[in-house]
């Protein structure tokens, strides 16, 4: 029996030594964290995968092991809980991290990689101009107008330090691809801070990143998806966004409301008859528009004031490409469907995007955005 255990300690410290594969180390100390359960992910361009856990002793010590990236810098994170620590790794270095909790996130050091320095610097400014957003949509005493110019101000100078300062500066870093790839979460859910599909500015920097990547990464993955947003880009804003359908007008009903019957991003259908004895606004919209996060604050600002009196949201998307529509609208509370035929907005003659009726709670069309008069909101109240 014991030459048998001897011929297997053996073999295993054999195989060990034939594992040759390029690694890294992250390692550390996590202080007031006697207890917890770390976690090590990867952030992949198909989401999270963890990779290795531990339970913290009391001294908060923690070491990890992985395969090193070789085709590109690659995404990482440690988390307890929502406490996140997001860096990046480039090959095989070994990567120092101390922090404490339950300032985590904030009070950390780093060493071993200058773009995860630059990464904790860019989460850093990421949260404050977050919390500036969410203070204005918060206040109360601001005008509608006036909140949406404070915000509109606070991503602009936002977005132009995150160019002059990681984005033009090194495009070939990963903290610059971190930078043009990041998005901001706000009360009305998570949206991308560099829209290439619909901002010919966002545009150029995506192609920055892209061409540097191109060249020092060619063949990795990131490289690609950065290419193709670019590309993309490119062909939406080169030409109006606006979109033009031709329509049948004897299919429009005057009143009453054609039953809609589509799926969410779960595969689910929504009827918007379901939805009878509410107030319905019926939104026909594109969220890759430039104007869509900006009007997805102001219908969420709606919905969360008049849901509990009856007022619901019905919002069929026409994007072109799903993958960016699921991301879109998967925080959003109300129904978010898609379609890809058209044949919905040739039934309701849209010819313009966005178009919206308002659907009283006996299920009949009563007013059309192209025809409302007063706001939108002051309708609401009307029916409700």
């Amino acid at each position: 029996m014991k030459k048998i255990l001897t011929i297997i300690t053996v073999g295993a410290l054999m195989l060990a030594a034939c594992d040759s594969t390029p690694k890294f180390r992250v390692e550390g100390t996590i202080e007031g964290a006697k207890d917890s359960i770390l976690y090590f992910t990867q952030n992949t361009l198909d989401g999270v995968q963890r990779l290795d856990s531990v339970k913290l002793k009391a001294d908060g010590t923690f070491s990890f092991e992985a395969k090193a990236p070789t085709e590109a810098p690659e995404f990482y994170a440690l988390q307890i809980g929502m406490h996140v620590i997001n860096f990046s790794v480039d090959s095989t270095e070994n990567i120092a991290i101390t922090a404490k909790l339950p300032t985590m996130e904030k009070d950390y050091t780093i060493e071993g990689n200058e773009s995860s320095k630059k990464i904790k610097e860019i989460n850093a400014m990421r949260q404050e101009v977050q919390e500036r957003i969410i203070k204005f949509e918060k206040n109360e005493d601001m005008l509608p107008g006036d909140q949406r110019d404070s915000i509109e101000q606070a991503l602009s100078t936002y977005k132009e330090q995150m160019k002059t300062g990681y984005i033009f500066t090194e495009p070939t870093s990963a903290a610059a691809y971190y930078a043009v790839c990041q998005s901001i979460t706000d009360l009305g859910g998570t949206f991308m801070l560099f829209n290439p599909l619909t901002d010919r500015n966002d545009v150029r920097c995506y192609a920055t990143v892209a061409t540097a990547w191109d060249g020092a990464y060619h063949d990795a993955p990131r490289t690609q998806q950065l290419c193709n947003m670019a590309i993309k880009g490119m062909d939406n804003t080169a030409t109006p966004q606006q979109k033009v359908i031709d329509v049948d007008e004897s299919k429009v009903s005057e009143t009453g409301i054609i039953d809609i019957n589509l799926p969410d991003i779960n595969s689910k259908l929504h009827s918007i008859t379901e939805l009878k004895g509410k107030v319905v606004l019926l939104d026909f919209t594109i969220y890759a528009a430039k104007e869509s996060a900006e009007r997805t604050r102001l219908l969420r600002s709606l919905y969360e004031e008049y849901h509990a009196q009856g007022f619901d949201i019905y919002q069929v998307s026409l994007d072109e490409d799903i993958h960016f529509w699921k991301f879109s609208c998967e925080n959003l509370p109300w129904v978010c469907v898609h379609e890809t035929d058209g044949t919905t907005t040739h039934i309701y003659n849209i010819v313009n995007l966005p178009t919206f009726f308002l659907v009283d709670r006996n299920n009949e069309i009563v007013v059309r955005s192209d025809f409302m008069e007063g706001t939108l909101e002051e309708n609401i109240q009307r029916l409700l």
